[in-house]
């Protein structure tokens, strides 16, 4: 049986920070099962594409519709080895469920691998995972880390304990090896 590793998301997140890195944790050999709350194993989430056209800001463009493997009332850390936070709008809004808070708090109570890109900061925040940690994210997430007792860095990715963050889809190269060392991944050629 391969080992597992959670993805936890929601409608909205960033398409590029879930399908990514799905598909290259299932290439060095993982089952990966995407977590929604209020949604069932086969119900569809839709992701979105955030880009920027000068703006301030980002547009969102509608990206892939994929499916729940698990919903995330049913998960439970003790059956991964690690834990996938993307970005996007998803995690606004998935920080509004008690059952999904209390799963990022057993993966950290674990000790347990997690990799968090983007705005995914911003459902460790609630959780009450950051303090004391170091961490990056999307920048317009840095005051959140703050406020949730992390020393915020302005680096593309951050590496503290059992945590690695991300700020963008542009660190996948970066955040992905560091999460797969501490996973203890191997690629053998």
């Amino acid at each position: 049986m391969a080992k597992k590793i959670l993805l936890l998301t929601g409608d909205c997140a960033e398409d590029y920070e879930v399908k990514v890195p799905q598909q290259a944790l299932m290439m060095l050999g993982y089952q990966v099962d995407v977590a929604v709350p209020n949604k069932s194993a086969g119900d569809m989430v839709q992701l979105v594409v955030h880009d920027f056209i000068g703006l301030d800001t980002y547009v969102e463009l509608t990206g892939h519709r994929i499916p729940v493997d698990i919903a995330a009332k049913d998960a439970k850390a003790d059956d991964y080895v690690g834990l996938v936070v993307p970005g996007g709008r998803a995690p606004e809004y998935i920080r509004m469920y008690d059952e999904v808070i209390k799963l990022v708090q057993d993966f950290f109570a674990a000790g347990k691998p997690v990799a968090a890109i983007c705005h995914g900061t911003q459902l460790l925040a609630p959780a009450k995972v950051l303090s004391g940690k170091t961490v990056t994210s999307y920048p317009a997430c840095a005051a959140e880390c703050r406020l949730a007792g992390a020393e915020w860095n302005n680096e593309p990715v951050v590496v503290c304990g059992n945590l690695v963050t991300a700020q963008a889809w542009p660190n996948h190269p970066e955040w992905l090896k560091a999460f797969a060392q501490m996973l203890g991944a191997k690629i053998s050629i």
